[in-house]
């Protein structure tokens, strides 16, 4: 219910603050991080971890989008993810 609740808030802001020109987004990060830390985690499945620089490079294109063409919600999961 909550992450409904962070979904719905989004949508709430785009609606009222996008005419407005703000550009409002729901970014999810559904898994482990790949940094020093996470080293040590149980997965060593190729691409089973996301890569920060993906992260990063995500949140630009959010950034730079052209405003004909704005996204709402964004999910970056890791490739090797079983459905």
């Amino acid at each position: 219910m909550s992450k409904f609740g962070t979904r719905a808030m989004a949508q709430s802001l785009a609606r009222e603050f996008g005419p407005k020109g703000v550009h409002v987004s729901h970014a999810i990060i559904d898994g482990i991080i790949d940094t020093e830390k996470t080293k040590s985690f149980g997965q060593n499945t190729p691409d089973a971890k996301i890569d920060p620089q993906g992260i990063a490079d995500s949140y630009w294109h959010l950034h730079t989008q052209p405003r004909s063409a704005f996204t709402h919600e964004i999910d970056i999961r890791p490739f090797s993810e079983k459905w």
